[in-house]
């Protein structure tokens, strides 16, 4: 479904599901590239911008939390980027569907918007999607942080169950931003002229967001790798604290069942006949027992 809102000379065309009819009208009406026409109906394309004389086709993807907000999915948004127009394509209702009905609204509302070209109009989309893209890479910070505060409890499942998700997160989000960046920085080498004068410094306020965000997910990548190995180390070290306990209880009773086992057996033994036998046994036991106990502690085993 198509829908247009007119802002002066520019035109804002939002293509919100595609259907073949919309293909169509983009082929008849601006004779865009074919090979562009087929990446419109294709899913999870990789990001690019392709470059013609009178317009540029990008593909671009961001991250988004799922219905549940656990975990990150990609969100592709494609655009073709004309001097008067500007043509967006979004499979599932997102960002740039909210900022079409709003600016459609205000036009409404207030005819004679003050964005006159089709570079600024990029811009407001490019920053509204960075700023989109930038929350969510806060609430991955605050789910590292709460990772931090849960490695010392008394619930590892929980903690495992975090630190995987959260890992999972920054790995999409990863491979979504790095093939992006060398894209980006062809706004601000020039590289892509654009159809507007001076639109180096807003070009460059988008290359600083994205930087941004590729710093803090680098960050994020190292964090979580760390508190992964913490985590593993702790569990490691309570494995082994665990372990040494029952082989120090093991080591204390195997002499304790020797000496039952031997005074269970149907032959003459030493004190058998005497009536303090069974007290007398008990008795040198326990002296046993004790007397490892305490040689396990003077080396400092238990």
């Amino acid at each position: 479904m198509i829908e247009t809102v007119k802002m002066g000379r520019l035109t804002w065309y939002h293509i919100h599901q595609p259907a073949d009819i919309d293909f169509d009208f983009l082929r008849d009406k601006f004779h865009f590239h074919p090979l562009d026409i087929e990446d419109c109906k294709s899913l999870n394309q990789r990001p690019k911008i392709d470059i013609y004389d009178d317009y540029y086709f990008l593909i671009l993807h961001f991250p988004n939390f799922d219905k549940q907000n656990v975990f990150v999915k990609t969100k592709e948004e494609k655009i073709f980027w004309g001097e008067d127009y500007i043509i967006t394509i979004e499979k599932t209702p997102w960002i740039v569907g909210l900022i079409f009905k709003e600016y459609k609204e205000k036009e409404e509302k207030n005819p004679g918007n003050e964005i006159a070209t089709s570079d600024a109009l990029l811009y407001r989309v490019l920053e509204r999607l960075m700023s989109e893209s930038l929350y969510l890479l806060r609430k991955v910070g605050v789910d590292l942080e709460l990772i931090n505060r849960e490695l010392f409890n008394s619930k590892p499942v929980k903690t495992i169950e975090r630190i995987s998700v959260t890992r999972k997160n920054i790995i999409l989000i990863n491979t979504i931003f790095k093939p992006q960046l060398r894209l980006f920085h062809k706004f601000e080498t020039g590289q892509i002229a654009g159809f507007a004068e001076n639109m180096e410094t807003y070009w460059g306020n988008i290359l600083d967001y994205y930087q941004k965000m590729w710093d803090m997910t680098e960050d994020y990548e190292d964090l979580i790798e760390g508190l992964s190995k913490t985590f593993d180390s702790m569990q490691t070290n309570k494995t082994n604290e665990i372990i040494k306990i029952l082989t120090l209880i093991s080591v204390i009773i195997l002499p304790l069942t020797f000496i039952t086992s031997l005074y269970g057996m149907n032959v003459i033994l030493p004190l058998q006949e005497k009536s303090t036998a069974f007290w007398m046994l008990i008795a040198g036991m326990t002296v046993l027992s004790v007397g490892m106990v305490m040689y396990f502690k003077r080396r400092r085993w238990m």
